[in-house]
């Protein structure tokens, strides 16, 4: 389907890009969160990548699929933000949650309460790892597409996955003590 919008937008249907807008803001919004730590720089790499993968259309080559190109795209905007704006992980400012906005139904409460805990938990490990774990799990990589995507080789891309792993079991096992402790 990709394929079918890349041709048309390259035949002159600007309005054509509008389906890779929809299509792939979510995933852009998570994996630049997980770089960039903060909702407002977020919004702003995945508006400058979508800008950037516009503008560079005629150069995507098809051998990718768009979805990994595009996603490169948004690592490498993402990574020129951070250094822009000198931004390092030990910087980053965990926001807090609005609690008001959870339903009182029991399982609701426990899947927003979990969700809740793994955002916190990404935000706190380090960008790389953040980013890993979001591209694996969540958009469900393979290591390759993530290797073409970072530019890390898949030895690193590994080892980084298991860092990651420690590291957000580690976190979220603070949060849900601090939870439990009310601290």
């Amino acid at each position: 389907m990709d394929n079918i919008y890349l041709d048309k937008i390259l035949s002159g249907d600007r309005h054509a890009f509008r389906y890779f807008i929809s299509n792939y803001k979510d995933m852009a919004f998570s994996v630049a969160i997980s770089m960039v730590k903060n909702e407002l720089f977020a919004e702003e790499v995945v508006q400058d990548s979508f800008v950037e993968a516009y503008l560079s259309l005629a150069s995507f080559k098809k051998q990718a699929k768009f979805s990994t190109w595009f996603y490169k795209i948004v690592v490498r905007t993402a990574y020129k933000y951070r250094q822009k704006n000198k931004i390092s992980d030990i910087e980053f400012v965990i926001e807090k949650h609005d609690q008001s906005a959870f339903e009182n139904i029991e399982q609701q409460l426990l899947q927003k309460e979990q969700n809740q805990i793994i955002n916190e938990a990404l935000l706190k490990i380090p960008a790389n790892e953040s980013l890993l774990l979001r591209l694996f799990y969540l958009e469900e990589l393979s290591v390759k597409e993530i290797v073409e995507i970072t530019g890390w080789t898949e030895s690193n891309s590994k080892v980084i996955l298991h860092r990651a792993r420690k590291s957000l079991s580690t976190v979220m096992k603070g949060l849900t003590l601090n939870l439990n402790y009310g601290s």
